[in-house]
């Protein structure tokens, strides 16, 4: 069963979290530039699964974000775990034309993950993204409610309806010393 959780659902989260969009050309390319600049650094912290088979199940996160140089887009490396079991999460998107973006968590729908199809960074603190595997299609919300903080909702299709199955906060994670403990 948690093994179920990592192949699919995790992947699920973590791609949403950090992936896709389409932007309006050049107005719309520096609000999309400051969120991606937002988004680098390490972040870390809990997610809950919402609705479905595995409701209830608790994950933790961390992940390195980076945006490539040259281009506009983001990229996130890193893991997730349930109990005992981690996967290691990958995700990246570029733009691909004026007026979108496109890309992929781990291998994409062609292998294990997903395909990020569409989005819209709304302004330099949210951004929604299209995804899609197979018969799958939903989207992932992720909203930074001030410069530490990034609240990511997954929501998929259901018949008419978009349905949250996934929740997740993570905190900006620095590089200073806390306690007594020290970075060697």
């Amino acid at each position: 069963m948690k093994r179920a959780i990592q192949s699919i659902v995790l992947p699920l989260a973590a791609t949403l979290a950090f992936a896709s969009g389409t932007a309006a050309p050049v107005a719309a390319a520096e609000s999309d530039q400051q969120f991606f600049q937002s988004i680098e650094g390490t972040w870390s912290g809990a997610g809950e699964i919402v609705a479905g088979k595995y409701k209830g199940t608790k994950f933790n996160c961390t992940f390195a974000g980076s945006t490539p140089d040259q281009k506009l887009g983001m990229a996130l490396d890193g893991g997730c775990r349930v109990g005992v079991f981690m996967q290691k999460m990958s995700a990246s998107v570029v733009q691909a034309s004026q007026v979108g973006y496109r890309g992929q968590f781990m291998d994409g729908a062609a292998g294990s993950g997903l395909d990020i199809i569409s989005g819209n960074v709304i302004n330099d603190r949210k951004v929604v993204f299209g995804i899609h595997r197979n018969d799958l299609r939903g989207i992932m919300q992720a909203r930074l409610p001030d410069n530490d903080t990034m609240n990511v909702t997954i929501s998929v299709r259901v018949e008419e309806s978009m349905v949250p199955v996934i929740g997740m906060s993570l905190k900006r994670v620095d590089d200073m010393a806390v306690g007594a403990i020290a970075k060697q």
